[in-house]
């Protein structure tokens, strides 16, 4: 039972190793994509481990646009479609880090070989109360010009309320972009994507679709029934805002009684010690 870990990085070379370092394990394998805007020279060293591999696949991401969701389905194309099969693509941030040993890993994956793990609220939940207009509005988020909000206000009030190209319920949530996916599925998403140009176009113009669109697809999906839902990542959205809090050593108890296998988001430069107490 093989695991590639997707890590999306745009920061920290240190921290990066520290978690690749924790992730070793001989049937575990690390991909990092690191956004195109950032020098790679910086992270080259990280590469000095055989078992870390940088993604061929370089996007220029910004936060909450559809060029981050993009980064994510190419790079996972970019695995399967490698020499090496893997059971599991596992998403995480470069800020994750995990709660438990990487035995504990291999083994609770090889136990639900056929399982995808994702967290997700249906359409009607309270989030979605507020998350809605992510889609049924206009974002320019995408673009980077003079008067963008202007225009972004302007389309909004001239045209018909937005809605997704494909007859869908909606899934999605605060905890949604990190997630764990069968090989099968890696492939069922990358070929939706792929196919469907005009969901590409569409997801264009809405903000945060990594929080929406992998889970919408596959809850609409013979995967549907597979799933299993907010069991592997520990994030603490209670400060509010658009970033979960940064956990520190007053979080430590909460994270090892969460369950969970890893946990985000963690800064070295805020607070080393926390991980210090995972690593023993």
């Amino acid at each position: 039972m093989r695991i590639a870990f997707l890590i999306m990085a745009h920061k920290d070379p240190s921290q990066i190793a520290r978690l690749t370092k924790r992730l070793n394990h001989p049937d575990f394998d690390c991909f990092i994509h690191l956004d195109a805007k950032i020098n790679m020279a910086d992270f080259a060293g990280l590469a000095q481990d055989k078992k870390v591999m940088f993604t061929k696949t370089r996007i220029f991401v910004s936060w909450a646009a559809f060029s981050f969701t993009t980064a994510i389905y190419k790079c996972m194309e970019e695995i399967l479609n490698g020499p090496v099969p893997y059971d599991f693509i596992q998403v995480m941030s470069a800020q994750d880090y995990p709660l438990v040993s990487t035995e504990f890993i291999h083994r609770y994956y090889s136990d639900r070989i056929r399982n995808n793990f994702i967290s997700c609220e249906k359409d009607g939940s309270e989030w979605w109360q507020h998350a809605k207009g992510r889609i049924t509005h206009y974002h320019l988020i995408n673009y980077k010009f003079p008067g963008r909000y202007r225009v972004q206000a302007i389309l909004n009030a001239l045209l018909p309320v937005r809605k997704l190209p494909v007859p869908y319920i909606l899934y999605g949530g605060p905890r949604a972009s990190w997630f764990t996916v069968t090989a099968d599925c890696g492939h069922y998403i990358v070929q939706v994507m792929n196919e469907n140009p005009k969901l590409r176009r569409f997801c264009r113009f809405t903000w945060g679709s990594d929080e929406f669109l992998f889970q919408t697809l596959i809850m609409n999906s013979d995967f549907a029934g597979s799933v299993l839902n907010d069991v592997i990542n520990y994030i603490d959205w209670s400060g509010g805002g658009a970033n979960p809090k940064l956990l520190t050593v007053s979080d430590f108890d909460a994270m090892k009684a969460s369950g969970k296998l890893f946990a985000r988001k963690f800064d070295i430069r805020h607070d080393t010690a926390i991980l210090d107490l995972l690593d023993q």
